[in-house]
């Protein structure tokens, strides 16, 4: 008999299809050896040598795997074909310990039949390489988790970790945070003219001709003016004086095809930020659906089978059989039109990229997605889209658009209007046309006088930067070379679990005030731990192992012991005050004496210096006030007592001051300004669901059920009349049947009669 064993059960009961009698396919169930918990696990003494252990709850699962390997005559360690992969297979040889001549390693992309026979043709022994380099990061990470944590536990709050990675995205998402603050709005003014054109052009959808467009300023005496050019309405007007008596004349027209490329199939990171953008799924969540794809799904009479190649990949590169499958899908289904002359190749950009897989792609792509729909959950099934329709996008013609540009003069200014409609869908055929933006001009002669409508003052605030989503996020880190493509979501889900960062009800990141403190510690006192740099060059020195090219205990040493010397003397020299109290120029109003800044359980907080003399303490947060203002003067409908202003990692709220003697608790509600359009009674205000997401509903729940998804703009849709509510990149309609959207300006504008 010969064993096969995996990751995963799904996976094995996709594999045992391919496989006959002869063979048992069975999972370890992920890793079966662990440094232990409670300890360091590391001899830094003798070289880092790990202490592996094998975790209770994977007890059982060894306990079957030495049974089955005992009665099998060869043994084929199967698992992801990555560092980490290859460490679960060392780990399990190390376990089992078979004769060695009775073990094999196989790999392979996708859990076809193909390639699982292939891979048995053609098995290899272990990447001792690749150990090194996945032990390197696994020590690496001990090694800061347990010396610098009790350092946070002791200087600054009980609780609290720190790592290689997590800490820089920490690090980028309070150093944005700072900019947002930092910010100063500016006011700046653009000019658009409605003009009309003598002759018109009929549009795509055969409506009368079209004679009127709008023209943006662009010039003064031939010189193109800056965005922030015009910067007060008295120099907008003074504009609008001396433009509006014209002549508006037509001085160039300019009108060409324009090709656009599909993007690359996907990555790990980019399948991230695409589901995060058009889905709003998180990275975890992503995740979770392509493991799901991947290892199998029960399709049926067919059985248990993998829908996508392996999901944790840095490259976009594309098989040569599998570019010969999704053209021939292209051209049977959509036609020679859509089917470039050459295959398409892609390079990869991404800082550090390995490369060792394929892009994520279909396995098969004839299994459109419509055809395994009813086989497949919500999250599954769009995932699968998303990912289908992008391979196949990857390979279709470039689409191509006719761009029209025309420049208008108006004595010393000069205007440009643009537009541009879809000449050839090529690729958006199946990518869609949702982001795209068609502009018509009417038919419009170089030297034409034109009708000048309205010339309109449009006054602008320019906006600080964004704060981060999870997908811009994950694309700052793999553009900064930090972390890979298996760590991005773990990552993302630590840095909240710990509550360094929360999300918003705009869906994007917010650090936390211990965040904030503890990124501050590591940046002043740690800065080789939370340097961009820095981290990106251990990076490439664990792909360095990886390749041969470097040996784990001189990168391990070189990291090691100028940190551990620096953690010494931190540990000596600094105090708690000293790195969680901030002076402030207020004075107490009770006594008189200083107010610091100080941390404490739900935040910071001011407090006198003269404590315990003094106990004077007063929130800083907006939000805190206004719940403490909320709180004055009610009581517990449990036990009358007093309610207090608390605070978790969901957000502030009230609770009874006896804690934990009583545990009422009375959420705050988050008004929109939005009345209710279902019962016209109730507000629209935030809430929180099950899992911590932001949902927005009637405040007469139970008695009104309305809710929403997204935060309300208060506009009512002008195709339907229902509310319109906020996207990511759109206002869109909440009716789902309605297709209305409207795209969010870079600025605010406020036009002026």
């Amino acid at each position: 008999m010969h064993l096969v064993i995996v990751e995963s059960p799904a996976k094995a009961r996709t594999i045992e299809r391919y496989l006959g009698k002869e063979y048992r396919v069975v999972s370890s169930y992920g890793h079966v050896r662990d440094l232990p918990k409670r300890e360091m696990g590391v001899d830094v003494g003798r070289n880092f040598q790990p202490r592996y252990v094998v975790p209770p709850k994977a007890r059982p699962v060894v306990a079957r795997l030495k049974k089955e390997a005992g009665k099998a005559t060869i043994i084929y360690f199967a698992t992801d074909e990555d560092r980490e992969g290859e460490a679960i297979a060392w780990h399990l040889q190390e376990l089992l310990a078979p004769d060695p001549t009775k073990v094999r390693r196989i790999t392979f992309d996708e859990i076809t039949e193909r390639a699982i026979k292939e891979a048995l043709k053609s098995p290899r022994g272990l990447n001792f390489r690749l150990v090194d380099a996945q032990q390197a990061r696994r020590i690496l990470d001990r090694l800061v988790g347990y010396e610098l944590s009790p350092f946070l536990w002791k200087k600054v709050q009980r609780g609290l970790s720190a790592g290689r990675v997590q800490s820089v995205a920490v690090r980028l998402i309070v150093e944005r945070e700072r900019e947002i603050e930092k910010f100063t709005p500016e006011e700046y003014w653009s000019i658009e003219a409605d003009l009309h054109a003598g002759e018109g052009r009929s549009t795509p959808l055969e409506a009368p001709l079209l004679t009127g467009f709008t023209a943006r300023l662009r010039s003064k005496d031939g010189a193109v003016l800056d965005k922030l050019a015009i910067r007060s309405k008295e120099d907008a007007d003074a504009v609008v004086r001396e433009a509006e008596p014209g002549p508006w004349m037509v001085t160039i027209v300019e009108e060409k095809v324009v090709h656009r490329s599909s993007s690359p199939p996907f990555t790990t990171s980019t399948l991230q930020q695409a589901a995060s953008n058009q889905l709003g799924f998180s990275a975890s969540r992503t995740m979770r659906g392509a493991q799901r794809l991947y290892e199998g799904v029960d399709l049926g009479e067919e059985g248990p089978t993998a829908l996508i190649t392996y999901m944790r990949t840095d490259s976009v590169n594309l098989a040569t059989e599998a570019v010969s499958a999704l053209r021939g899908v292209i051209a049977k289904h959509f036609g020679d039109d859509f089917l470039p002359q050459a295959a398409r190749r892609y390079v990869t950009k991404t800082k550090g990229a390995q490369e060792a897989h394929e892009a994520i792609r279909p396995i098969d792509p004839q299994r459109a997605p419509e055809r395994v729909k009813g086989y497949l959950d919500r999250d599954e099934y769009r995932l699968y889209d998303l990912i289908w329709r992008q391979a196949v996008a990857s390979q279709m013609a470039d689409a191509a658009f006719r761009a029209m540009t025309v420049d208008i003069s108006a004595n010393a200014y000069g205007f440009r209007a643009t537009g541009s409609r879809i000449e050839f869908l090529g690729y958006l055929k199946v990518a869609g046309t949702r982001a795209i933006k068609e502009t018509i001009l009417p038919r419009i002669r170089q030297g034409e006088t034109l009708t000048l409508e309205t010339l309109r003052p449009l006054q602008h605030t320019t906006q600080p930067p964004p704060r981060y989503t999870e997908a811009s996020l994950v694309r700052s880190l793999e553009q900064e070379g930090i972390g890979r493509p298996s760590t991005y979501a773990p990552t993302i889900e630590t840095i909240q679990e710990r509550g360094y960062v929360t999300k918003g009800p705009d869906r994007r990141f917010h650090p936390t005030d211990i965040g904030t403190i503890v990124n501050d510690v590591l940046v002043e006192h740690f800065p080789d731990i939370v340097d961009i740099k820095f981290t990106a060059r251990m990076e490439s020195n664990l792909d360095e192992i990886a390749r041969g090219e470097r040996e784990m205990v001189p990168v391990l040493q070189t990291f090691y012991e100028p940190f551990h010397k620096n953690l010494e003397q931190k540990t000596t020299s600094l105090t708690k005050r000293d790195l969680t109290t901030k002076p402030t120029n207020l004075t107490c109003p009770n006594c008189g004496k200083p107010l610091v800044e100080r941390l404490g359980k739900r935040g910071r907080f001011l407090g006198c210096t003269g404590y315990p003399e003094c106990a004077y303490t007063a929130p800083l947060s907006e939000e805190e006030k206004e719940a403490e203002q909320l709180a004055n003067g009610k009581t517990c409908p449990q036990c009358g007592s007093p309610l207090a202003a608390k605070r978790s990692k969901f957000g502030v709220f009230l609770g009874c001051s006896t804690y934990p003697k009583c545990k009422h608790t009375e959420r705050i509600e988050q008004k929109t300004g939005v009345k209710c359009p279902a019962c016209k009674e109730g507000d629209i205000v935030a809430r929180r669901g099950a899992r911590g997401r932001t949902f927005y509903g009637c405040s007469r729940y139970p008695q009104c059920t309305f809710t929403l998804n997204s935060r309300p703009t208060g506009e009512l849709c002008p195709n339907c009349g229902s509310l319109l509510v906020h996207g990511r990149e759109e206002i869109r309609c909440s009716n789902k049947e309605c297709d209305f959207r409207r795209e969010i300006s870079e600025a605010k504008q406020t036009p002026v009669e």
